[in-house]
């Protein structure tokens, strides 16, 4: 029930196509450390060493952060990186592995994504549209373009799921990962 070899080439080929987009957002939103620990050590040389503290930094870190946060979550998907119970999970054979990712791809992760991605959609639409600020802020920056980061994820997330739905189908048929079979 093994696939062939070039049948096995060509899933790769599409799931490195599908692995891409998640894979240069989240190695470029990476850099956003930069400037956001930037903000946190200007705030605290700021703060304590001249007792002047700023009124941007805090909304610039929680903003750089959530960019981060969200943009760099299909690339942790790609790698196989998020939390799982693997105590439980790596017992088992890779062709079990498989039928359980992708069956839970399939029933919980595209329908939350899906729903994410239209909710996230319309509340970031709507944002730019009223040119939305953060009220509880002094500096009252513009949270718009954080907002516009949502659905980027969402939309990320279901191109990168449907990559892992690939080498979920790969482990089914050839009882090995996918990552094992690049070795092979």
């Amino acid at each position: 029930m093994a696939m062939s070899e070039a049948s096995e080439r060509r899933l790769r080929r599409i799931t490195a196509i599908l692995d891409l987009p998640g894979r240069l957002v989240g190695k470029t939103a990476a850099w956003l450390i930069v400037p956001m620990i930037g903000a946190l050590v200007y705030e605290v040389v700021a703060r304590y060493g001249f007792n002047s503290p700023t009124m941007w930094a805090y909304d610039a870190t929680f903003m750089f952060y959530g960019a981060l946060f969200m943009l760099g979550a299909a690339y942790t998907l790609g790698q196989d990186r998020h939390v799982r119970a693997d105590f439980l999970f790596n017992i088992l054979q890779p062709r079990w592995q498989g039928v359980i990712d992708g069956t839970l791809i399939v029933l919980l992760f595209f329908p939350a994504m899906y729903f994410f991605t239209e909710a996230t959609f319309i509340y970031a639409r709507t944002s730019w549209v009223q040119g939305e600020r953060i009220p509880t802020s002094p500096m009252m920056p513009i949270i718009y373009p954080l907002k516009a980061v949502m659905p980027i994820t969402g939309a990320l997330l279901l191109v990168q799921g449907v990559s892992e739905l690939l080498k979920s189908y790969y482990a089914i048929v050839n009882n090995r990962s996918f990552r094992q079979g690049a070795a092979s």
